[in-house]
């Protein structure tokens, strides 16, 4: 059975980014300078909130490798990394010349294990050398364990930079993601919960480090009427089109965060009587996730369900699933790495499927998708 593809998280357009977008044609604003660039910084600020000055930039990779700079990360420096995670929350470190270290899960939200984190900090110190950064990602858009990362952090006196790249919308205990770290990042690449058709954005504390942040993604160039640099800089700037397309889809945010979790609940009722499949969900009150992906475990059962089963069957039917992020530390790029941890995150890798989850998934999609779940044990 065939028919127009169901996709994973596809781009979703409100409506009026082409109004912005032809105000930059416009004014012929189209390149890393124009007005779409700062009002979309500022409304990003506005909702964010908690002292939070925003770069706008051209990816979240971009995002942590300017925090890296900014942290005077350089070559031979620790850094602790999720290793449950995409792989652009690390390359940046190597960018550096730095050394990652790999931090496994906790069950509960499946982001960094903070037993993990002060068991790695501890190696490091053993070795001499006090890392330079905790690099923490709020995984699918479920929040990090906030408080007890932070405790670790200031106990050690080691910055987090808050890869929040799936998480805009998403909140700790009533605050948002993108404000708990030292540097925050959130990505608007063309499959996340809104898009700028690729971008993101650095987050800083302070008017400071937002200028310091905006002279490297500008090439390092210092303020003179010539061109003069004594720093290595960066073309990391975001368009001001890409940036007109942030501001349209920055008004349907709250329907977007709304759609998602409709998407959960939706799965959720999908899957009540399937001891074998749990849905990823939030641990407890304290955590409001938006459900950028939905994504499931699949235990061992005597009904041969299994991820590849599920796969197939979707596959054959257009409909788009895909396997868990592969954990760093068993990646070939990083696997003479460090880690620490009990492997849970290969674990979850190994049993793990996401589902689809965009806001623009029908009621006939949903239909298609139910019935085809509600089979599997045939």
């Amino acid at each position: 059975m065939q028919g127009e593809k169901i996709w994973l998280s596809p781009p979703h357009l409100g409506g009026n980014e082409l109004k912005y977008i032809q105000d930059a044609f416009d004014t012929n604003w189209i390149s890393q300078y124009g007005s779409n660039i700062d009002a979309f910084e500022k409304t990003i600020e506005d909702h964010l909130g908690y002292n939070s000055f925003v770069t706008a930039l051209s990816s979240g990779t971009a995002a942590i490798h300017l925090a890296l700079r900014l942290l005077d990360v350089k070559e031979g420096d620790f850094v602790l990394c999720q290793s449950f995670t995409f792989v652009a929350s690390a390359n940046p470190v190597l960018y550096q010349k730095a050394i990652p270290v790999f931090i496994d899960s906790e069950a509960s939200t499946w982001n960094m294990c903070p037993n993990a984190l002060e068991d790695a900090i501890k190696y490091c110190l053993e070795h001499g050398k006090k890392p330079k950064a905790i690099i923490t990602v709020s995984l699918y858009g479920m929040p990090f364990m906030v408080d007890e990362i932070i405790e670790i952090s200031k106990k050690y006196e080691i910055p987090i930079i808050e890869d929040s790249a799936e998480a805009l919308g998403s909140k700790y205990k009533g605050k948002p993601c993108g404000t708990f770290g030292d540097f925050s990042i959130i990505s608007f690449n063309g499959n996340k919960i809104i898009t700028t058709s690729g971008g993101g954005i650095l987050i800083s504390r302070n008017q400071q480090y937002k200028d310091k942040a905006l002279y490297f993604a500008t090439q390092a160039k210092e303020d003179k009427d010539y061109y003069s640099h004594s720093e290595v800089g960066y073309n990391y700037r975001m368009s001001n089109i890409s940036a007109g397309i942030g501001r349209g889809q920055m008004e349907v945010l709250e329907d977007r965060i709304s759609k998602r979790r409709e998407n959960h609940s939706f799965y959720n009722e999908v899957f009540k009587n399937y001891d074998e499949i749990s849905l990823f969900k939030e641990p407890n009150n304290d955590f409001f996730s938006n459900y950028w992906l939905n994504t499931v475990i699949i235990e061992e059962n005597d009904y041969e369900v299994t991820k590849e089963k599920i796969k197939k069957i979707f596959l054959e039917n257009s409909i788009e699933t895909r396997y868990l992020w592969k954990p760093m530390h068993l990646q070939a790029l990083f696997n003479k790495y460090k880690f620490f941890g009990n492997n849970l995150c290969g674990i979850l890798f190994d049993k793990g499927l996401c589902l689809p989850s965009g806001t623009n998934l029908s009621d006939n999609d949903k239909d298609k998708i139910k019935s085809l779940l509600i089979n599997l044990r045939y």
